[in-house]
């Protein structure tokens, strides 16, 4: 039986565990991200009953030389196969994850995730700056998880470590700009008896060489950010409002629902007479 308590711990795995493991860097290929959109789109399609999504036009309307940085709340596994779904599916671009104990899922590597040591904060660094370095690259999106720990779902407040600040500042010295979007994401249980994602993009936040920026009060400045998109994403839906959302996939009600859907048309129908 799970022990609810120790389903979130405040410890990283890769300290919690305190082994040193190699940077590994992601690996894909044009064959492994047909492997990847067969199997990871096939996962979404057999648990979920649609993907939604909306705000696309704050990723579009960035200039194609800007790098882009997106982060996103991290509360649950399937995580990481949705921030998959975002770039290869939504963005058309391959995806940049950190992945703590990547060692144990090596073919992630191939889905575009690279490796993260979270053992002390100097062996986190070769991770930082490989994030920086895959920014060069304008067909990767880079998909971070700032809160550096899986949290519960809406856990509040949101705080984030001071990782993407530097990454922001160590970008920007590089590229002379970067673009930062925050990502809401949420599952929901609609009127179906399978869940649905929800992906909201908000509007996206640049900065350019000549800003100055204080790492800790630019770490809290974003993590409010994504804070108040993603409380504005669970207001907005469970008023059921889904103006502007577009469906990247929907799947066929089971056949008992048809048969429910049929039985309501046919009640209204008899109503009305």
């Amino acid at each position: 039986m799970i022990d609810l308590s120790e389903l979130y711990s405040e410890v990283p795995p890769t300290k919690l565990r305190n082994k040193d493991e190699k940077f590994c860097p992601a690996d894909t290929s044009r064959f492994w991200k047909i492997v990847g959109d067969t199997v990871f789109f096939s996962m979404l399609k057999k648990r979920f009953y649609a993907f939604r999504f909306k705000g696309a036009e704050n990723y579009y309307s960035k200039s194609p030389d800007m790098p882009v940085i997106m982060y996103a709340p991290h509360s649950n596994w399937w995580d990481g196969i949705v921030a998959y779904a975002v770039n290869n599916g939504i963005c058309h671009k391959e995806m940049r994850l950190m992945v703590e104990e990547l060692k144990r899922f090596p073919l992630l590597r191939h889905a575009g995730c690279f490796s993260i040591n979270k053992r002390t904060p100097q062996a986190s660094m070769t991770a930082l700056k490989y994030a920086v370095d895959e920014l060069a690259d304008s067909n990767c999106n880079l998909y971070l998880y700032p809160q550096g720990i899986i949290k519960p779902p809406n856990f509040r407040p949101i705080e984030f470590q001071s990782g993407l600040a530097y990454m922001v500042e160590k970008a920007v010295k590089k590229y002379g700009k970067v673009g930062l979007l925050p990502v809401a994401v949420n599952y929901f249980f609609l009127r179906d008896n399978r869940p649905e994602v929800f992906v909201e993009f908000g509007k996206r936040i640049e900065v350019f060489k000549d800003e100055k920026l204080d790492r800790k009060e630019f770490t809290s400045f974003l993590a409010k950010n994504l804070e108040e998109l993603c409380d504005k994403q669970f207001y907005e839906i469970s008023h059921a409002k889904f103006d502007g959302y577009d469906t990247l996939f929907q799947q066929k009600l089971k056949w008992y629902r048809r048969i429910e859907q049929r039985l309501k048309r046919t009640g209204e129908t008899f109503i009305i007479r």
